[in-house]
């Protein structure tokens, strides 16, 4: 009987460092940015977004260097002018600045509901395929082990390169 107490008590001790062990297996991490970073549709999409901000860049550009040269025409031509003809032009002049601030911001959201569009998706499809490796590879939780982040030793599998082959890159 003392035997089997000893054989009982060997065997649930194996069984809970079993046990624990493969808790600790069941965690893994990825650098969450750094897989965006190399997806080829993250690459389009930052292009697509630099283009469309050029653009707009562009725009309020030609828009600032034309309220420039009216400021410079009116200062010039101010003394031969009337008052009433001169405040007329400085409220044209306020408009025209006010303008270009609205167009501003209206640029700036653009170009936020356009990065939400175009990178919503892209992760998205990141998030379905780290699931899809960790499902496969059995880990249950998946760290993002990206710099800065609450990640302090990763010792635990990196699934990077798997995540990587599951998108097809």
């Amino acid at each position: 009987m003392k035997n089997f107490k000893k054989i009982a008590v060997v065997f649930l001790l194996f069984v809970a460092a079993s046990s624990f062990v493969n808790a600790q297996s069941k965690v893994a991490h990825i650098d969450v940015q750094k897989l965006l970073a190399d997806m080829p549709e993250m690459k389009s999409a930052e292009a697509e977004l630099k283009k469309l901000s050029e653009t707009y860049q562009a725009d309020i550009q030609a828009a600032a260097t034309e309220l420039r040269n009216k400021y410079e025409q009116y200062q010039s031509e101010a003394a031969s002018k009337t008052k009433e003809e001169n405040d007329k032009r400085a409220l044209e002049l306020q408009g025209q600045e006010k303008n270009i601030g609205e167009a501003q911001q209206n640029a700036q959201q653009e170009l936020q509901k356009k990065q939400a569009d175009l990178f919503g998706p892209i992760s998205e499809k990141a998030k379905m395929a780290i699931e899809k490796v960790a499902a496969q590879l059995g880990f249950d939780y998946v760290i993002d082990a990206q710099a800065g982040g609450g990640l302090i030793v990763a010792k635990g599998k990196d699934i990077l390169s798997e995540v990587k082959v599951e998108l097809g890159f």
